[in-house]
Parts: structure tokens; C-alpha cells; sequence
């Protein structure tokens, strides 16, 4: 039986998916999706998924409305927002509400990320 932590990581961008496994498999199990449909898809599939991470910036739907959406559906899971750009009002904005538990800068620090997840299941 596989007991790692279940994380579910959106980026429209194969590049960073790529990056985001090489640095996180060993110590968790990784699933990816390139965009929010797939990423919800993927939600209802694996009602198991302890932790989402998403890029802000994807086409389609970006990562706050994803968020929004799979949090209404998945309320359990610990949700993250990883992004290029520079933290925003709205991305403080979903901080402040309880959306996200916190927003990590690419590129991004493994063990920020590592920290903050671990800490985000301890309760």
C-alpha cells in the first residue's frame, strides 16, 4: 500500500510539470494535468489527493477560478498556487479568504514547498 502524499500539480506549461516531478516523486506521489479540465477530471478520479498545487496563468480557466471550482467540489484537499509572476491582490486575496493556504514563485524553492506542505497535513 502505497501511504505517500497524493499531490495533484496543474501547469499548462510541460516544462514545468516536468521540473515539478523530477524534484517532488521520491517523497511524494505526483499526478499532472495541463490544464483545469483535466486537472478536475483527475480530481474525481482520485478522491484521495491530499494536496493541489495549480499555476495561476493557464488558458481556459486560470488557477484562482480551478481552485474555486475544485475546492467546492474536493473541500478537503490543501490547496497551493504556484506562479511566475509576483504575488498579486488577488492572489493575497485568496490567501486572506482560506482559498489557498499559501502561493510559492517560480522558479520555485523545493523546500519551501516541502515545508509548506508537510505542515498544511499535520493537522
Amino acid at each position: 500500500m502505497n501511504d505517500k502524499v497524493k499531490i495533484l500539480y496543474v501547469d499548462d506549461e510541460t516544462i514545468n510539470i516536468k521540473l515539478f516531478e523530477v524534484n517532488f516523486r521520491k517523497k511524494y506521489t505526483i499526478l499532472t494535468a495541463l490544464d483545469a479540465n483535466e486537472g478536475l477530471q483527475i480530481l474525481e478520479e482520485n478522491p484521495d489527493i491530499d494536496v493541489l498545487i495549480s499555476d495561476m496563468n493557464m488558458p481556459i480557466m486560470n488557477g484562482a477560478e480551478f481552485i474555486k471550482q475544485a475546492q467546492n467540489m474536493f473541500s478537503k484537499i490543501k490547496y497551493f498556487m504556484l506562479s511566475g509572476y509576483e504575488k498579486n491582490n488577488s492572489i493575497q486575496q485568496l490567501i486572506d479568504e482560506g482559498i489557498i493556504l499559501d502561493y510559492f514563485k517560480k522558479p520555485f524553492n523545493r523546500n519551501e514547498i516541502e515545508f509548506a506542505i508537510d505542515n498544511s497535513l499535520k493537522d
